[in-house]
């Protein structure tokens, strides 16, 4: 859940509840936490009731309709004829992809000036001085 803030975002975080909250913030904690125990329980109670009603094992990852109709109305020779036409151009399209990725890579190694700079630097074993760099006042 907070796999893109470090910890002083997380504690920047922390530090403007408690001077919004004040000291209301352990109420409104326990508020948010009761609010998000009820609807996991909301959706349990809904995902059981369709359970019952349809006879089937339901997750809650198959009430998108998508699954729900690959799991629940097609069979799997169903879903292999469905998946066979298209499963050829998958194929075909991602070995093109492949080839081009890797053309592109050796075209980008090619022009690299810093890969051709390393290789002879290396074979004659002085390091090479880097280009100057060109300003725009001196080229105006």
């Amino acid at each position: 859940m907070f796999d893109n803030l470090n910890w002083w975002e997380i504690g920047a975080l922390l530090l403007l509840a408690l001077l919004i909250f004040g000291d209301r913030l352990p109420a409104v904690i326990t508020d948010g936490l009761r609010l998000v125990r009820n609807l996991r329980n909301m959706a349990r109670n809904a995902t059981g009731d369709l359970s019952r009603e349809l006879g089937t094992d339901i997750q809650l990852e198959d009430l998108h309709p998508k699954a729900f109709i690959r799991k629940h109305l097609l069979s799997e020779e169903d879903e292999a004829a469905i998946r066979k036409p298209l499963q050829g151009v998958y194929d075909n399209l991602r070995s093109d992809v492949t080839g081009v990725h890797n053309e592109l890579k050796d075209v980008a190694n090619a022009a690299d000036p810093r890969s051709n700079g390393t290789r002879s630097s290396t074979a004659t074993g002085s390091p090479s001085a880097p280009a100057p760099r060109v300003s725009y006042d001196d080229a105006t």
